[in-house]
C-alpha cells in the first residue's frame, strides 16, 4: 500500500537533498569543506533511510541515485548536438605566433582578446541537462557520435545532478574533461599491479578506461573528477563571449579550472604558457599544454572551422620531459592478449617530479632502429600522454661491454612458441594456457559471442584465479559445487546456477568454440567459415597451409596463426580436456539455412529490440551473408534499430537500403 506523505516530510527530504548537494559542491568543486566526513555521512544516511521508507520521494537528481544502475551489456551510440572537434596543435611559440597572425589577418584587427586554459590530460565528454536536470552523458567518440556513459558520469561527485541556478535553460549541453588526479592514478596502478593486471599507461587512459566500464559501480570506485570548459549548445540564451559562458557554468555549480585567464595580447599568452610549463608539476593532475581560444563568440563564428578543427582555438603543447640514465637490463612482459613487450630496467632517475625506473622499448623493430643495447646510456622521455620511453642512445658513452638484446622465441611465462607475422611489429605468445593471458582467455571464452556462460563475469573469473581453481578454459568444466562455494559471496543457489550454465554450453556450435579459443585473427566470422568447411576440431588440426588458404576470405596471416596454434602441445592438451569433459568438438550436420544472403554484406546500427546483435549476426551468416562493422559502397543492407548512429546517415548518403527489424524478419523467414 502506498505510504501517505505529508508536505512537511516532502519539504524535509527536499531540504536534506539541497544541503547534501551544497556540501558536495563545497567539497568536490571548491575544495572548501564546511563539515566533517562523519557529519556528511550522517546526512546521507538520514536521506537514504527516508527514501527507503518513502520510495515515492526518490528523484533522479537525488545524491543517493549516483550509483545503482545495473551493468549495461554494451554502450549505445549518441549523436552530439554539435561536433566535438579536435584542436590544431602548436609545438613552439613560433607556431603559436603564426596562429595569432592568421586570426588577426582574417579578422582585420590589431589585437585579439583570448582565453587561456590549462590543457587537462583526460577524456572529453558532453553532458546534457534538460530543465536543469542531468539526463545524458557521452564520450567524444569520433566527434560526431559518442558512447552513452550517462550512468558512469553520474557517479562523479563533482558533477551537479541539478543546476544550481533558478533561471536554467530548457536544454544545455556542456563540454568537459574527465580526469584522474595523479596521486589516485598512482594508487590505482599499484592496486592493478598487485592484482596481476597491467598498469594504465597514463592518467588519460585510466580516465577513459574508467568511463567505459559497463558496470557503473566500477567507475564509482575510481576517484574521477571533471573540469568543464565550455557550452556546446544552449537553448534560449546567447553568450557574447567564451568567458561569459564560463562564469555562467561556475554559477550553475560546475567545476571550472581556477587558473583559466582572460588576456588581450600575444605576450601575455607566452607568459601564461611559460608560467604553467614551470608549475605543471605542482598541480595534482596532469596537463600537457595550454588551450588558447578567441573570446568573442561573434569572432569565433566569423573565423569558422576546418573539417577537423576550429580556426579560433589552438593547443600549445609542452615539450616532453627528458633525462639521461642507464639501461641495467631488458625484460619481456607478456600482456593479457599475449603481446610481448620489451621493457628496460633503468638506473632510477627523476623526471618531472616522478621517479622513473622502467621504460617501454615498444617492440623488437624499435630496439633495432634505435640500436638499443643492455648497458647503454640513454635519453628517457616522460611526456604527458605516454609512459616513459627510451628516446635515443648516447653512443659516445659506450664502453664496449654493452650487449645486444634478442627477443625470445618462446614465451617467458608459459614456454609456448612466440609468433610474429611478417607485416606486424608485435610478437605474441600462442599458448591458450598461458598464465599471463588466463583472465583474458576465460572472459573471452565465456562471452556471448563464444560459449556464452551466463554468470561468469570479471569478479567470478578473478576469484577463480585467486583460488587457483582454473589454469585454462577447460578447467571450467571440471569445477564442482564445493569449489564454487569457496568463491566470496557464493551460496548454494549461485554455485548451482553457474554449474548449470557451464554444463549447458557443452553443446554450443563448433563455430562458437573456435571463436572462444582465442586463436589470433580468428574472429566470429572466420570461426564460422572454419566450422562449415572442416566440420570438426580434428579435421581443422590436420589441415595444411594450402587447405586453409583455399577457403575464400582466409589469407596467409590467418592460416599461419591457425597452424601455430595447433603446433603448441599445451593447446592440444586443453582441447583434449575439453573433449573429455563432453564439449562438442564437431558440427552436427546442420548447415546454413539457405544461401539467400550469399555474398551480401550487412551493417548493424542502433538498439535492436527483437534480437541480440549476436543472434542477428548468426542468422545472417547461416544464410550465407557477412556482417561488417563499417559502411562502404559495397554494403548491401543496413539494419537499423532505435537511436541509430552515424552509420545510418552514411547509409542514406550512399543510397544503401535501410531495413527495420520487421523487414529483416520477413527477409530471413522468406
Amino acid at each position: 500500500m502506498k505510504s501517505k506523505i505529508d508536505s512537511k516530510l516532502e519539504e524535509k527530504v527536499k531540504k536534506l537533498r539541497e544541503l547534501i548537494n551544497y556540501h558536495n559542491y563545497r567539497y568536490y568543486v571548491l575544495d572548501q569543506p564546511e563539515i566533517s566526513d562523519a557529519e556528511y555521512d550522517r546526512l546521507m544516511r538520514e536521506l537514504i533511510k527516508l527514501e527507503e521508507q518513502y520510495p515515492e520521494l526518490i528523484t533522479p537528481d537525488s545524491p543517493t541515485q549516483r550509483i545503482g544502475v545495473t551493468p549495461a551489456e554494451q554502450f549505445q551510440p549518441i549523436s552530439h548536438r554539435s561536433k566535438m572537434m579536435s584542436l590544431a596543435d602548436a609545438f613552439s611559440f613560433e607556431e603559436l605566433g603564426d596562429f595569432f597572425d592568421r586570426i588577426k589577418r582574417l579578422l582585420d584587427e590589431e589585437e585579439i582578446e583570448v582565453v587561456c586554459e590549462l590543457k587537462i590530460d583526460g577524456s572529453a565528454v558532453a553532458l546534457t541537462y534538460e530543465n536543469g536536470i542531468y539526463v545524458r552523458g557521452a564520450t567524444r567518440g569520433d566527434g560526431e557520435t559518442g558512447e552513452d556513459v550517462t550512468a558512469n558520469i553520474k557517479t562523479l561527485r563533482s558533477l551537479p545532478l541539478r543546476l544550481n541556478i533558478k533561471d536554467f535553460p530548457e536544454e544545455i549541453e556542456v563540454r568537459g574533461e574527465v580526469y584522474l588526479p595523479e596521486d589516485k592514478f598512482i594508487e590505482l596502478n599499484k592496486e592493478r599491479e598487485e592484482s596481476g593486471l597491467p598498469a594504465f599507461a597514463n592518467p588519460r587512459n585510466a580516465a577513459a578506461g574508467s568511463l567505459r566500464q559497463l558496470d557503473p559501480k566500477i567507475t564509482a570506485s575510481r576517484p574521477l573528477n571533471i573540469f568543464v570548459y565550455g557550452v556546446g549548445y544552449i537553448s534560449g540564451t546567447e553568450f557574447k563571449t567564451h568567458w561569459e559562458g564560463l562564469q555562467f557554468l561556475k554559477k550553475a555549480g560546475f567545476k571550472v579550472n581556477p587558473y583559466t585567464k582572460l588576456v588581450d595580447s600575444f605576450e601575455e599568452v607566452i607568459d601564461y604558457c611559460n608560467e604553467w610549463n614551470k608549475k605543471r608539476d605542482t598541480l595534482p593532475y596532469e596537463i600537457d599544454g595550454v588551450v588558447v581560444k578567441v573570446n568573442s563568440i561573434e569572432k569565433q563564428n566569423q573565423l569558422g572551422s576546418t573539417s577537423k578543427s576550429p580556426r579560433w582555438a589552438i593547443a600549445y603543447k609542452f615539450a616532453a620531459k627528458q633525462e639521461t640514465t642507464k639501461i641495467e637490463s631488458i625484460v619481456v612482459q607478456v600482456g593479457r592478449t599475449g603481446a610481448l613487450t620489451p621493457v628496460a630496467n633503468l638506473v632510477p632517475v627523476r623526471i618531472g617530479g616522478t621517479t622513473v625506473s622502467r621504460a617501454t622499448l615498444h617492440n623488437e623493430d624499435e630496439i633495432e632502429r634505435k640500436d638499443i643495447r643492455i648497458g647503454d646510456t640513454v635519453i628517457v622521455q616522460r611526456a604527458g600522454d605516454v609512459i616513459p620511453e627510451v628516446v635515443s642512445v648516447i653512443k659516445d658513452k659506450r664502453m664496449g661491454k654493452e650487449k645486444k638484446f634478442e627477443m625470445p622465441t618462446r614465451c617467458p611465462v608459459c614456454g609456448a612458441d612466440v609468433y610474429r607475422p611478417e607485416d606486424e611489429a608485435v610478437s605474441r605468445c600462442t599458448g591458450i594456457a598461458c598464465p599471463a593471458q588466463l583472465r583474458n582467455h576465460l572472459l573471452a571464452f565465456a562471452s556471448r559471442g563464444a560459449m556464452d556462460i551466463d554468470g561468469l563475469g570479471r569478479a567470478v573469473v578473478d576469484a577463480l584465479m585467486d583460488l587457483k581453481l582454473v589454469s585454462d578454459v577447460a578447467d571450467l568444466y571440471y569445477l564442482t559445487k564445493e569449489d564454487l562455494l569457496k568463491v566470496p559471496h557464493f551460496k548454494d543457489k549461485a554455485a548451482e546456477n553457474l554449474l548449470d550454465a557451464i554444463g549447458k554450453t557443452k553443446n554450443r556450435p563448433l563455430a562458437k568454440l573456435l571463436f572462444g579459443l582465442g586463436i589470433r585473427h580468428v574472429g566470429a566470422h572466420v570461426a564460422s567459415l572454419l566450422a562449415k568447411h572442416f566440420s570438426s576440431i580434428d579435421k581443422l588440426h590436420k589441415a595444411t597451409y594450402d587447405d586453409l588458404i583455399s577457403i575464400y576470405e582466409i589469407g596467409p596471416k590467418v592460416a599461419e596463426s591457425i597452424l601455430f596454434f595447433f603446433k603448441q602441445k599445451k593447446n592440444l592438451k586443453v582441447l583434449e580436456k575439453l573433449k573429455t569433459a563432453g564439449v562438442r568438438m564437431e558440427e552436427t550436420g546442420k548447415t546454413a539455412i539457405s544461401q539467400k544472403f550469399a555474398g551480401l554484406i550487412f551493417v548493424l546500427t542502433g538498439t535492436l529490440s527483437s534480437f541480440t546483435r549476436e543472434e542477428i549476426k548468426d542468422k545472417i551468416e547461416q544464410a550465407g551473408g557477412h556482417v561488417s562493422s563499417s559502411i562502404s559502397s559495397k554494403t548491401n543492407y543496413v539494419l537499423a534499430g532505435e537511436y541509430p548512429g552515424s552509420k545510418y546517415n552514411k547509409a542514406k548518403k550512399l543510397g544503401v537500403r535501410i531495413l527495420n527489424e520487421d523487414e529483416f524478419k520477413r527477409m530471413i523467414e522468406g
